[in-house]
């Protein structure tokens, strides 16, 4: 496929080298070029503006951080929209607003372009690797017409309803998620302060009940001081707030995860915002 891909974060760097490993002809852009460096030596050509790596493309994925950001780069002051042509498709593997992207898609198709949220989770390992888990909101067809690409990113990958729901599925993961990091650090906290020995808990209570993904990714960085991210606290915080706002949507209760958007914003607001989400154990007292 021809593709054209824009941000070339921690991310969608390496998404974007996966689909150049697997055949397809890929146009990179980032409003910080110097971060296109890796997809270009890995055989991308290097856009200089949206329209240019929109240009003669089938499908144009974004992997951006924000809601604003995918708004900007679709409908703003030289965004795609002034260039897109009928029949192409933007796939926006974002974690943003379902709301918005619904209203993203409506405004997309009444120019007779297509659109599919697909936001994924496996962080920067996933990407990397190729086996991110892939939730995808659209029309089936579409889906269908992209999945080849998607192959090439993921390992899980899954339709998961109309528009939008790509990124409610996604707000789910991210309740979950930021629930058990939460455990994941108070519990080894309290193991470093009852003077256990960290290495033997953990390897104890991971292979029980309260084994998790993140308990076993996450919990020796904790214990091995290590903060380099693999998915940051300040995203984590932005997911958070998006998955909240959501909730209160349809209504559902969100004790744990009010919590949970607390913890992670005022991590932010102690400068822990570009360190890894296992830096909430720091956040609690880890060094205490």
């Amino acid at each position: 496929m021809k593709l054209g891909f824009v941000g070339m974060g921690i991310m969608g760097s390496p998404m974007s080298v996966n689909l150049l490993k697997a055949g397809h002809e890929v146009t990179v852009w980032n409003r910080t070029k110097a971060k296109c460096e890796a997809a270009r030596e890995a055989g991308a050509k290097v856009a200089d503006t949206l329209a240019e790596a929109a240009e003669g493309a089938e499908v144009v994925l974004l992997c951006v951080s924000d809601t604003p950001d995918v708004e900007h780069i679709l409908f703003g002051e030289g965004g795609l929209a002034g260039s897109l042509k009928p029949g192409q498709t933007i796939v926006d593997m974002s974690t943003i607003s379902p709301e918005a992207t619904v209203e993203f898609a409506t405004k997309l198709e009444a120019m007779g372009v297509e659109m599919l949220d697909a936001p994924v989770s496996g962080g920067q390992k996933g990407a990397t690797e190729g086996t991110l888990t892939i939730m995808v909101g659209g029309k089936a067809g579409v889906f269908e017409r992209v999945k080849p690409a998607f192959e090439a990113m993921g390992g899980n990958i899954v339709h998961c309803g109309p528009h939008g729901h790509g990124q409610r599925t996604k707000a789910v993961n991210q309740v979950i998620c930021a629930l058990n990091i939460l455990a994941a650090a108070e519990g080894l906290l309290f193991a470093k302060r009852a003077g256990l020995d960290l290495e033997t808990t953990h390897r104890v209570v991971s292979s029980g009940a309260a084994g998790s993904w993140l308990l076993s990714s996450l919990g020796p960085c904790m214990i091995g001081d290590d903060w380099r991210p693999g998915f940051m606290v300040r995203l984590q915080a932005k997911d958070l707030r998006i998955a909240s706002q959501a909730m209160e949507a349809v209504g559902a209760p969100s004790f744990g995860t009010q919590l949970t958007t607390r913890l992670f914003n005022e991590a932010v607001m102690e400068g822990l915002g570009a360190d890894g989400t296992q830096a909430i154990a720091k956040f609690l007292g880890w060094y205490e």
